[in-house]
């Protein structure tokens, strides 16, 4: 995105000719949950000036970095009108950066973490882009207006209506996402009945995570319009695949060059691209921290289904970690196939990006290829070529990121050390539930 796509005097001039009543200012917990302030448009030029501030106290994981009031930023190049919103006085957004009272950064703060390491691949002359692809299931409502994991219908991969119920939902979603300057690629039913998958084009990765917070709140929105309620939790139900969210990654350089693209090379990868595979390697039990950050991101990262569960990486299978798709013209990308769409976008790719460049910087050796499902091999095989499992459960992840000063470093020990302790709170609170399945398996047994 153009650093200088508007003006004050631009979002100023166009909130007058809109009819523009209310403008929310949002910004990302540390987990990527999207928060907003909502004003007037007589505060708006208040807000362009930095003048809105907040108490972070009660903000998920804000609240012990938070000493005095934090002020909201604007990033003016997010400026949206919500198409779905009412025509007269109208809904805009801006995502906002947060600041301390004395104008520094403040430190959980994710989106600068990902500006920091963006800033870091221009001095070394990269721009990073991403492409992710997106699920979702659509279940009804109660008749108390609650979410349920029930759905009607049976569709599976690619089916079209009438047995895919949710054609007219996702047309909708879409024709939102383009009204707001999306461009997207493509959507179609996902395996699972009630599952769904919208695509859009790549971006650099700072737009694209900005497009993904967007993105699910325009989902959810349109699903209830809908009657339906959309969720992007990993793993609803217990016997289908769950819902990921695979992150397609490319390295241009300043003259727009693909990096990652070499003619000459079997696969059309350059050298470049291994080494940054190679560091996602390196660090990838700290990034799954990043990448699937619930409790029940790990019941979908099981065998017996199609997400990864080994850090292998290929060219021929889709069980891979990282997988290489086929190159098209000039262009070439590696796909990230662990992550959700749970994962707070900011710190997952400023995770990845940090550890691919750490891999051209090392110039650090690939492994070679796992052509084949790792998943069906014995134990002793997948040990004599030292193929590394990704972590089991949250637990194992959130050790390894403790573990990983390089990704600690990446995303701030302030961030990190507000992350772990929520996570692991999380998990020691999980471990204390007893679920439905234990009661049905032993209350009557024992």
């Amino acid at each position: 995105m153009s650093e200088n796509r508007y003006s004050k005097e631009d979002i100023l001039r166009m909130a007058e000719e809109e009819d523009v009543e209310f403008v929310r200012l949002q910004f990302p917990d540390i987990f990527g949950v999207l928060k907003n302030m909502a004003i007037t448009a007589s505060q708006l030029e208040k807000a362009l000036n930095n003048e809105c501030s907040f108490d972070g106290v009660s903000i998920n994981g804000y609240g012990e970095l938070s000493k005095t009031d934090l002020f909201l930023s604007p990033d003016l190049n997010t400026f949206e009108i919500f198409p779905w919103r009412p025509q007269q006085g109208k809904v805009a957004r801006l995502i906002c950066n947060v600041y301390n009272a004395d104008g520094t950064p403040y430190a959980a703060d994710t989106r600068m973490v990902l500006k920091r390491v963006v800033e870091k691949a221009r001095k070394m002359g990269y721009v990073f882009k991403v492409e992710p692809e997106c699920e979702f299931f659509l279940f009804h409502i109660d008749d108390g207006g609650m979410p349920t994991t029930v759905t009607h219908e049976h569709a599976g991969y690619f089916d079209v209506g009438p047995v895919d119920f949710a054609e007219n939902v996702r047309r909708d979603i879409v024709l939102n996402l383009e009204e707001m300057g999306f461009e997207v690629k493509s959507s179609h039913h996902e395996k699972a009945p009630g599952q769904h998958e919208v695509d859009f084009k790549y971006s650099d990765v700072l737009n694209t995570a900005d497009n993904l917070l967007t993105f699910k709140m325009t989902v959810k929105s349109i699903a209830k319009r809908h009657g339906l309620h959309a969720t992007f939790m990993p793993k609803p139900k217990s016997d289908v695949d769950g819902s990921g969210m695979h992150i397609n990654m490319s390295l241009w350089d300043e003259k727009g060059n693909d990096v990652f693209y070499d003619e000459d090379d079997a696969y059309k990868i350059s050298g470049t691209a291994r080494c940054f595979m190679a560091g996602i390697l390196r660090h990838i039990g700290a990034i799954t921290a990043l990448t699937n950050p619930l409790v029940n991101s790990y019941k979908r990262l099981t065998p017996g289904f199609e997400a990864p569960v080994y850090a292998t990486w290929s060219a021929e299978t889709t069980f891979a970690l990282l997988r290489v798709p086929s190159v098209i013209g000039t262009h070439a990308k590696l796909e990230l196939r662990s992550p959700d769409p749970t994962a707070n976008p900011y710190l997952a790719f400023a995770a990845c990006l940090a550890a691919g460049l750490q891999g051209i910087e090392e110039k650090l050796e690939l492994a070679p290829s796992v052509d084949t499902n790792v998943s069906a091999w014995t134990d002793e095989e997948r040990r004599n070529l030292d193929i590394e499992r990704l972590p089991k459960n949250m637990c194992d992840a959130i050790n390894a990121l403790e573990d990983d000063k390089f990704i600690v470093e990446v995303i701030g020990e302030a961030v990190a050390g507000q992350y772990i302790r929520a996570k692991r709170q999380e998990w020691n609170t999980y471990r204390r539930q007893v679920t439905e399945w234990e009661i049905k398996e032993y209350l009557n047994r024992y």
